[in-house]
C-alpha cells in the first residue's frame, strides 16, 4: 500500500516568500505577515502530517519575519536612547 503524495501548504508558502518580502521590498508589513502565516502553516501541517509538508519554509518564513521585527525595535530603541541623550545632555549644559 503506498501513500499519496503530500502536497506543499499554501501557507508555508506564503509564509516565506513574506518573509523574503519583509527584507527586500514591505519590510515591516512583509515581516508581520510572515510571522502570522507561518505559524497558521505550522499549525496546519501538524493538524494533517500525511497530507501536508513544508515546515522547513513555515519555520524559514518565521525566522526571517521574527529577525526583521526584533531588529526595527532595537534599532527604535537605539534611536530613542540617542536622541534622549542628546537632548539630555543639551538641557544640562544650559
Amino acid at each position: 500500500m503506498s501513500l499519496p503524495p503530500r502536497q506543499t501548504s499554501a501557507m508555508a508558502v506564503v509564509s516565506l516568500i513574506m518573509g523574503i518580502l519583509g527584507w527586500t521590498a514591505l519590510p515591516f508589513i512583509g515581516s508581520i505577515a510572515a510571522i502570522v502565516t507561518g505559524h497558521l502553516a505550522r499549525a496546519e501541517i501538524r493538524r494533517r502530517p500525511l497530507e501536508l509538508e513544508g515546515d522547513g519554509m513555515a519555520l524559514a518564513g518565521l525566522i526571517l519575519g521574527w529577525i526583521i521585527v526584533i531588529g526595527s525595535l532595537l534599532a527604535l530603541v537605539v534611536i530613542l536612547l540617542f536622541f534622549g541623550g542628546l537632548a539630555w545632555f543639551a538641557a544640562s549644559q544650559s
